[in-house]
């Protein structure tokens, strides 16, 4: 093989060079295969329950991120407060029990759309803990230098199982049922404990010594409080993100009521999704400094312009050609916003700090996407998509003119400081001359 196509190669995927990640690599790919086949079957279900509802629909999003709102940040504590990969090994262990619980009730027909509810908020509160701990455990598995490319690996990851995941689920609930595929969920989500159960009889590349003075979750707002750079992170996360990132919503009500078509297309859509996606995690791993603001910007404006043109597909073909540069965008600017939280933080910090992103990246979608599902029911599935694409131009704009403003202001006070010294000179010469 050519020797640039090797080096080339050892760039995007040098974190694999890592033992601990490469076996917490195997753990997590089952792990999201599970959450991607869970998460298209729930949304399937729901609909089958209540009738197409995209207010359902919506609900169910906001119950299972609603807790990040509810407890984000004690997530965050419990990440730089305990040995993560213990933390890891217990939440994979509660998703597996939650999922089985929701797989018995509607094996056995008794499920009813509140139990679904009950079941997604549960899953939820599990992953509070699990999101922030998994985040913030890359830095302990990899070097500095390898961390955006572990980072961008673990996005690939995610988004490899969001291939796979979508078109396995049509596939299985066309052949079998919704509640045999979320039983098959609660099997795989051991995957991930028993890669940290392995982890915990190995040492870390680069093991984070809690700092008892870093204090709790005051001192971490407080520290990110001080930082415009996390602040403007945060502020576009917490519109793209809600009114952007509800594909699972918006893609499956685009299927079923504009498309007219069944879960093995929903599963097409959101797999042309993550092909995209997939790329853009692997050209963002390559990275081996922090993006800058202007990346992550750029990088949500193409998104909102892919998602406004999603919106407008005349066929389901067209959608899934449109999806897949979409998906590129969508993860592009996912890991440029994490990257600069995750590298632009102390390590002792980065817990809690990342525990507060995830809080606004993924909260914000409680807040949001029932809204965004009313919207839908009134104005139809295409308006959602075109709404989020919208906000996803809009946002980004705003930030990038605020800056521009914000240069202006600092130049505009480094010339009056630098003349103040010389006008005063000729002021005391002039008041000299006779």
């Amino acid at each position: 093989m050519s020797p640039v196509i090797i080096s080339q190669l050892h760039r995007t995927f040098r974190a694999l060079a890592y033992p601990g990640f490469r076996i917490y690599a195997g753990g997590q790919l089952l792990g999201t295969l599970a959450f991607w086949l869970q998460t298209t079957a729930v949304s399937w279900l729901v609909l089958e329950l209540s009738g197409n509802s995209g207010t359902a629909l919506g609900w169910t999003l906001a119950l299972q991120f609603g807790p990040y709102l509810l407890f984000g940040l004690q997530g965050g504590k419990i990440a730089d407060g305990f040995d993560k990969r213990r933390v890891l090994l217990l939440c994979s262990l509660g998703s597996a029990a939650v999922t089985a619980g929701l797989a018995a009730v509607v094996l056995t027909g008794h499920i009813e759309l509140w139990m679904v509810y009950v079941g997604m908020f549960a899953f939820g509160s599990v992953s509070v803990v699990e999101g922030p701990a998994r985040q913030a455990f890359f830095s302990e598995l990899v070097d500095r230098e390898a961390l955006p490319n572990a980072v961008g690996l673990g996005s690939a990851i995610f988004n490899m199982s969001r291939i796979a995941g979508p078109a396995l689920a049509g596939l299985l609930i066309a052949v079998t049922s919704t509640g045999a595929v979320i039983a098959v969920c609660a099997v795989i989500f051991l995957g991930p404990a028993l890669s940290c159960a392995v982890l915990l009889r190995r040492s870390l590349t680069n093991p984070v010594r809690r700092d008892t003075a870093a204090g709790g979750i005051r001192d971490a707002l407080r520290y990110t409080a001080a930082r415009p750079d996390i602040i403007a992170v945060l502020l576009c996360s917490l519109l793209v993100s809600g009114f952007t990132f509800n594909f699972a919503l918006t893609l499956s009500m685009l299927a079923r009521t504009e498309f007219e078509t069944g879960a093995d297309s929903y599963g097409l859509l959101l797999t042309s999704l993550a092909v995209g996606a997939l790329a853009g995690a692997l050209a963002s791993g390559r990275r081996s400094t922090r993006p800058s603001l202007n990346t992550m910007l750029a990088s949500s404006a193409l998104l909102g312009v892919g998602t406004l043109l999603v919106g407008f597909a005349p066929s389901l073909w067209s959608a899934m050609v449109l999806l897949a540069p979409t998906g590129f965008a969508m993860v592009f600017y996912a890991q440029a916003a994490n990257q600069r939280v995750q590298m632009g933080v102390r390590a002792d910090f980065r817990g809690r700090v990342l525990s507060l992103y995830m809080l606004v990246f993924l909260g914000s979608t409680a807040v949001f996407a029932p809204i965004v599902g009313v919207f839908m029911e009134v104005y139809g599935a295409r308006a959602g998509l075109w709404l989020g694409g919208l906000v996803g131009i809009a946002t980004p704009a705003a930030l990038a003119l605020a800056k521009r403003a914000q240069l202006k202001r600092r130049a505009a006070l480094t010339i009056a400081a630098l003349d103040g010294p010389q006008t005063e000179a000729a002021m005391t010469g002039a008041r000299a001359l006779p």
